[in-house]
């Protein structure tokens, strides 16, 4: 980050302005600030914990979906914004990234159009993509978007959201992925509702009770949370089970 670009702390006026401006959707409060204080476009305000975020963050920061985002987040392009910027913090993400994590598809469009990076890492989810936030959050509009736009998709992206012929290809490019990935990809399936590419899956060795390191439930559970009663359904009859059904490995035997 180059050492003159503008700082202001979440409170200052300024930054108390620009922010309304673009959450209320006030595109002459927001041109007539930009105009004023040069700069202003690629800013970066620093939160109470030391993350900063640039203008196209506070426009694409959840919620999302806010009033004219799309001029918002074009008023902001034109007048110097770096649509790959990278707020600052645990996680390095871009403005695409929050706008797939929000399903805010209108935005998501629009800095697609001005140039952002559709494969940027970084994310929250395991540093990955635009991509892998929208499907790990079940933003499933964005989540298809990115894909129709050309975004690259892993194992797990392509089961998540249902596209089999991807999986498919998955064991038949180079072989069989690892044993983990077709778990965490089968686990993806039932997170999604997508029962064809679980029980591709499952018959290619997938754990039905498989649990991630990340979230303490089994794909039934996941299912069950997608509303899949279906895919709950086939899952009971495979011998899936809920995490809370499984036996506890640290429980002492009785004896």
């Amino acid at each position: 980050m180059p050492d003159d670009v503008l700082r202001l702390a979440a409170a200052d006026p300024l930054a108390v302005a620009v922010t309304g401006a673009i959450r209320q959707g006030d595109l002459v409060a927001l041109r007539e600030l930009l105009a004023a204080h040069p700069g202003l476009a690629v800013a970066r305000i620093i939160d109470s914990g030391g993350m900063s975020r640039t203008l196209l963050h506070v426009a694409t920061d959840w919620p999302g979906h806010l009033p004219d985002g799309v001029a918002t987040v074009a008023t902001l392009i034109a007048a110097g914004a770096d649509v790959d910027a990278r707020c600052t913090g645990p996680h390095r993400e871009t403005p695409l990234h929050w706008a797939a994590s929000c399903d805010d598809v209108d935005v998501l469009d629009a800095l697609l159009d001005a140039g952002a990076d559709i494969e940027a890492p970084g994310g929250v989810i395991a540093g990955g993509t635009p991509l892998a936030d929208a499907r790990a959050f079940a933003q499933w509009r964005a989540a298809h978007r990115l894909v129709a736009r050309g975004a690259r998709t892993t194992l797990v992206d392509a089961a998540t959201l249902g596209l089999l012929d991807r999986v498919r290809q998955a064991f038949t490019a180079t072989g069989a992925p690892p044993s983990d990935e077709i778990d965490a990809a089968f686990w993806g399936a039932c997170h999604g509702g997508q029962q064809a590419c679980a029980a591709y899956l499952a018959d290619r060795g997938a754990q039905v009770n498989w649990v991630p390191p990340w979230e303490n439930l089994t794909g039934l559970d996941a299912a069950a949370r997608r509303g899949a009663t279906a895919l709950v359904a086939w899952l009971r009859e495979r011998g899936g089970v809920s995490a809370a059904e499984l036996p506890d490995p640290f429980r002492p035997e009785a004896g």
